[in-house]
């Protein structure tokens, strides 16, 4: 089910401020709201008001941009913390306590007794204070945590009967797939609450380990535009909606504006001072590239052949590169018909082989192809055989 129906928090706004460039004004702060708005995500999660006065500031602001989308704050457990984030308007509160045992040692300093304790008192003080909020309650570094005492302080918090969500959080990026479904399929056994996944990067998995996640039986999935946050940061928008597009792509059409990502992408690129990563999932420079000759034909007559995601889907058009020794006929005919020039066949196919020749010598452009392909349309008759190329042409290269 939870394939077909889940929710994405998107915090850019709050593990995407922990990234290394990211210092946003409230105005960046806001534009990017509006836009993850109508684009549709189901949440937007905040910095913790108390991180600044800034940030109390900025979370009032978007609190009161009347959006669809609900906006929640990432607290720790403590009941002073709650006190003042409640006061701010938000719909939800994120609480989180780390439990693993190196967080234990050297962050806060409580047992497993003390965690649990502690839980109880925010998290029931919070649903008195507040009985219509949300209010999801997170280990950090779950999956460091020892099972057995990571499970003892989520059955005691689901006896309470006062969270509407559980987390788990990958939060140094260790965790595999199957780490992942397993402790959420053991909660979603165990425990009668939602179940938001949050993943960290830092070995390549995120987007793998928030699939996994739902699989299991997650609800919820925290990700940011491209994947900013600490360190290497989390799972990505773009990359989510990739991998759940291909899985289902009339649900994915349904919810979300994906044809807004490459604008959002681009937005928060520039705010942060990067580049949209190359190979980034479908707004990266080369998402859509094809450039080997075997592939080309295929593509020409049925793009679906070498790719799984529509590029007309997201508001983008694929692209054919041919100005290469890997160039194949099929992409230089297409070529000459995109210019309106009519060759023949065998002149296609010779010239080519001409390519190729040349793209082993040295890098050439596509301006260089069209001016070959110029030249042979108003030559007329050349072949391989008659004249490898037009001086003009060669000259034009060489250049």
């Amino acid at each position: 089910m939870s394939l077909q129906n889940y929710a994405i928090i998107e915090s850019t706004l709050r593990e995407g401020e922990q990234f290394i460039g990211a210092n946003f004004s409230r105005d960046d702060k806001i534009r990017i709201a509006r836009a993850l708005d109508a684009f549709g995500v189901e949440y937007l999660e905040l910095t913790s008001p108390l991180a600044s006065p800034g940030s109390m500031a900025d979370l009032e602001a978007i609190t009161g941009l009347g959006l669809n989308a609900r906006v929640l704050t990432h607290i720790r457990c403590r009941i002073e913390d709650a006190a003042i984030a409640l006061d701010t308007g938000v719909d939800g509160l994120d609480v989180v306590i780390g439990a693993s045992s190196q967080l234990r040692q050297f962050s806060h300093g409580m047992s497993i007794d003390e965690i649990i304790d502690l839980a109880a008192e925010t998290l029931t003080w919070i649903r008195e204070q507040a009985p219509d909020i949300e209010l999801r309650f997170s280990t950090e570094d779950s999956f460091r945590s020892e099972e057995k005492e990571l499970l003892q302080v989520y059955l005691v918090v689901d006896k309470l009967g006062v969270v509407d969500r559980f987390g788990v959080a990958d939060t140094v990026g260790i965790a595999t797939p199957t780490q992942v479904g397993r402790l959420v399929d053991t909660l979603r056994r165990l425990t009668t609450a939602d179940i938001e996944f949050h993943g960290h990067n830092d070995s390549g998995s995120a987007i793998a380990n928030a699939f996994a996640a739902l699989e299991a039986g997650a609800t919820h999935i925290d990700t940011s535009v491209l994947g900013i946050g600490e360190r290497n940061g989390i799972t990505s928008l773009s990359g989510f909606i990739a991998r759940m597009y291909t899985h289902d792509r009339e649900t994915v059409l349904r919810q979300y504006r994906v044809d807004m990502l490459r604008d959002i992408d681009l937005l928060v690129a520039d705010l942060v001072g990067v580049d949209i990563p190359f190979n980034h999932p479908i707004t990266g420079y080369t998402a859509f590239t094809h450039k080997a000759g075997i592939h080309a034909k295929a593509i020409l007559n049925s793009p679906e052949t070498y790719e799984a995601l529509r590029p007309e889907d997201f508001g983008l058009t694929r692209y054919l590169s041919i100005a290469h020794k890997l160039t194949g006929w099929n992409a230089v005919k297409a070529r000459a018909e995109q210019l309106g020039l009519d060759l023949a066949p065998d002149q296609i196919k010779a010239l080519t082989r001409h390519i190729k020749t040349l793209a082993d010598e040295r890098s050439l452009t596509l301006d260089d192809v069209d001016e070959l392909l110029y030249h042979w349309a108003e030559s007329g008759n050349l072949t391989e055989e008659s004249s490898a190329v037009p001086n003009s042409a060669i000259l034009a290269i060489q250049q």
